[in-house]
């Protein structure tokens, strides 16, 4: 492993902040809290024992070798043990930073990685050229000609696995309808929001962002969807692409700046974390970070909007019951919890059920699942347990990746016909 000259190694381990490092404890109240521990037992599979590896490697007694790339990986960022905590360590910012200085460690490159972070997730069209592929490939019968001949084999594993969940996407054609301004239904009672988009997210699940919109309207609030708008820099950061998530934070920012929007709103627990940290990834640039607290002020999850305006009126009753699956970045990251069950208990003629470790992780946690798939795919099969004794019909998450797993996860319990996993957007816009 080639950490570079001695300059260099300086350069790179000063990326590792020191301070809340020593911050942790040690106490282990992060253990229960955390999947892999729980599936593996092993402490450096634990927030503790990857704090532990990253003071060694900042303090230069490790190397920031394969085997430490592997146990910072290993890890879903899950964010549950910031929550369980007593000392308040921020361990999200610190397994990215650890992954950043494992990826520069690093003295090979990977072509795909590059590929997809430089070349794919920066650039909206392209990711619409890809939803647009992937639609021709449904409504044409290749993909299930596919899965029927055995040709999907040509994918590896954890696409093939996962590719059973993703539903229809939209076609081009209503992409193309999508108008840039959607006014209040009714008199303008509530703020003019931008809807932050995402990128996965607008091209895998465009109707839910459709849905949000038409939610948004029917509370008052008029809907920009603006232009410019980016990946929100999640997905690099946490594979330790720091410098890409920056300059995606940048532009969404500028291009937020430009909409003259009241507040900025997403429907994507994951997008939504990054939103609201954006000034932290600028502490070293003060007239960014000045600007980023200015973008971060306005940065709100759907359901929070939601509960902070009049009462959605509902034109429809929903006769079944519902539990909610907790998104770990809006829950642990973001602090948003009450507010979706509250949304979920409005409806007329649900009955809400409390899902046992509800703000447990599913296993999905951004590309885990085609990362990580083995250990994805455990902590799936412990969650869907808890999902089964709620007996609901309708499984609602507030993630589009919690979304896909627990698609994926109804259908290894072979509860398929039985519930419905569904995006608390999607329910909603059915019924008011």
């Amino acid at each position: 492993m080639a950490n570079g000259g001695g300059s260099n190694l300086i350069q790179l381990l000063d990326k590792f902040d020191t301070e809340e490092i020593l911050n942790c404890m040690q106490c282990g109240f992060c253990l229960p809290s955390c999947p892999t521990y729980r599936q593996t037992g092993k402490e450096s599979a634990s927030p503790r024992g990857r704090i532990a590896l990253m003071k060694g490697v900042a303090e230069g007694s490790l190397l920031a070798d394969a085997e430490f790339e592997a146990n910072m990986y290993l890890c879903l960022g899950c964010r549950a043990c910031e929550t369980a905590c007593p000392a308040g360590v921020p361990y999200g910012s610190l397994i990215e930073t650890a992954r950043e200085v494992a990826e520069q460690a690093k003295q090979e490159d990977s072509p795909l990685r590059d590929f997809l972070f430089h070349e794919v997730f920066p650039h909206p069209n392209r990711l619409e050229l890809l939803g647009a592929g992937l639609w021709a490939a449904q409504v044409s019968g290749l993909q299930t000609l596919a899965d029927k001949t055995g040709l999907m084999r040509i994918l590896p594993r954890p696409m093939r696995e996962m590719q059973s969940a993703v539903d229809t996407v939209a076609s081009p054609w209503a992409r193309m309808q999508r108008e840039s301004v959607m006014e209040a239904v009714g008199e303008q009672t509530g703020p003019t929001v931008g809807l932050f988009t995402g990128c996965i997210m607008d091209v895998m699940f465009f109707e839910t962002n459709q849905a949000t919109a038409r939610v948004l309207t029917k509370a008052g609030c008029e809907v920009v969807f603006v232009s410019g708008q980016s990946c929100c820099g999640a997905l690099h950061a946490h594979a330790g692409e720091k410098t890409g998530a920056v300059e995606l934070a940048k532009r969404n920012i500028e291009a937020f700046e430009q909409a003259g929007v009241d507040l900025i709103v997403n429907n994507a627990g994951g997008c939504g974390a990054a939103l609201k940290e954006y000034h932290h990834w600028f502490h070293d640039d003060p007239a960014w970070q000045e600007r980023a607290q200015q973008f971060v002020a306005k940065v709100r999850d759907i359901s929070e909007l939601l509960a902070e305006l009049p009462p959605l009126v509902f034109a429809k009753e929903l006769h079944a019951k519902v539990t909610y699956q907790d998104s770990c970045h809006l829950a642990h990251g973001q602090g948003v919890r009450s507010q979706p069950r509250q949304l979920l208990k409005s409806i007329p003629g649900a009955e809400y059920v409390e899902m046992r470790g509800a703000d447990q992780c599913c296993g999905s946690a951004g590309i885990y699942n085609i990362t990580n798939l083995d250990m994805s795919m455990e902590i799936l099969d412990d969650k869907m347990k808890n999902v089964g004794r709620t007996e609901a019909h309708y499984v609602v998450t507030s993630n589009p990746g919690c979304l896909l797993q627990m698609k994926k996860g109804i259908e290894r319990a072979g509860q398929q016909g039985q519930m419905k996993a569904v995006h608390i957007m999607d329910l909603l816009a059915d019924l008011v």
